[in-house]
């Protein structure tokens, strides 16, 4: 509940790696963004410092993230921050990481053609019992009306 929800807008800065996990796809990315503000002084447009964010997806997210991003793109990440700080050979280091949950193309910078991911098979869930489907038919109308005034005019007992 108290986690760091953030959105950062950069380009992925390199390929997307793709694995299949156990607990199912997984894809990762190191994420750009760098800072731009109007240099007065020089009446010119700037570039300020530039974060490095490591982008973990999970599930049908990191299957869509490995088909459709690339070097170069322009992205906006929303996810959870998980900042990590540890000794590796003397040395202390600090990485930054985003949990994603949704990612997408930069249309402030670009077109992009959304394409809807299918859907799986119904072969492939196989694992869960078929369940009867349930029963949406709404009851008719003098039925119900019979019923809640009958309702109504019964007193409540009170304990």
């Amino acid at each position: 509940m108290n986690e760091t929800i953030i959105c950062a807008v950069g380009n992925v800065a390199t390929q997307p790696v793709y694995r299949e996990l156990a607990t199912g796809p997984s894809a990762r990315f190191r994420l750009a963004v760098t800072s731009r503000y109007l240099d007065r002084g020089k009446n010119e447009w700037t570039d300020g410092h530039t974060n490095f964010f490591t982008v973990w997806a999970n599930r049908q997210l990191a299957t869509n993230t490995a088909g459709s991003l690339n070097v170069g793109d322009p992205v906006v990440v929303q996810g959870r921050l998980k900042v990590r700080s540890d000794v590796r050979e003397g040395q202390s280091w600090t990485s930054a990481d985003i949990d994603a949950t949704a990612i997408g193309h930069d249309l402030a910078r670009g077109t992009s053609a959304f394409r809807r991911a299918p859907r799986p098979e119904a072969g492939a869930i196989a694992a869960s019992p078929a369940q009867p489907e349930p029963d949406w038919e709404t009851p008719p109308a003098e039925a119900d009306a019979g019923a809640d005034v009958q309702q109504a005019q019964e007193p409540m007992a009170v304990t």
